[in-house]
């Protein structure tokens, strides 16, 4: 089942689990952002700065229960594709089911365009190969960011001129205008360099 959404020109958003109460959670991380860490966005998203632009997005269900999840999907202007979704933690069967659905969506969205695929993918590829295996031999889609990384960017069609690493911690913490800190992620952000 898939969803068509007209998109602003340079992000898109899609809600997945932990989103009850929006109003509440909402008030408790204007209060105290530490108070519910991970808590107050579940969201994936994808930012495109200019010039860059969306022109297609989609999103597909990849579970409902016991968290939602959720896929999202992007053609940006000039053909390139990105992916991204957060799968199920604490079960890497049920996650890997779900990245492999996701990367067969992905992959047959983007046709013969590049790819970059990724998110929490809550998989690490020194204990759970198989998942990793199928995305390369199946879906063209490499390489894992590293051994005992859960959060990945994979790409298909692209070379690869940085690998996917982690960045510091601190990395994902930006001081707005005001002087508050903003925190992107409960996750350290994962980084890589792609050309065609």
């Amino acid at each position: 089942m898939w969803k068509t959404i007209r998109c602003p020109p340079s992000k898109m958003l899609v809600l997945t689990s932990r989103n009850w109460l929006p109003p509440l959670q909402a008030r408790l991380a204007d209060l105290n952002p530490d108070l519910i860490a991970s808590s107050e966005g579940g969201s994936n998203q994808i930012l495109v700065r200019h010039p860059g632009r969306i022109v297609e997005h989609r999103r597909r269900p990849l579970a409902w229960w016991p968290e939602r999840r959720r896929m999202q999907w992007v053609r940006l202007e000039g053909g390139l594709c990105v992916a991204n979704l957060h799968a199920s933690s604490g079960r890497p069967d049920r996650a890997g089911t779900e990245v492999i659905a996701a990367a067969h969506a992905a992959t047959h969205l983007s046709g013969a365009d590049p790819l970059v695929f990724g998110g929490d993918l809550n998989l690490r590829p020194a204990r759970q190969t198989e998942p990793f295996e199928r995305l390369r031999e199946c879906f063209g889609l490499a390489e894992p960011t590293a051994p005992q990384a859960i959060d990945h960017l994979l790409a298909r069609g692209l070379r690869i001129v940085e690998p996917p690493r982690r960045l510091a911690p601190e990395q994902r913490e930006l001081v707005a205008a005001d002087g508050l800190r903003i925190r992107l992620s409960d996750h350290a952000p994962v980084a890589a360099t792609f050309v065609r």
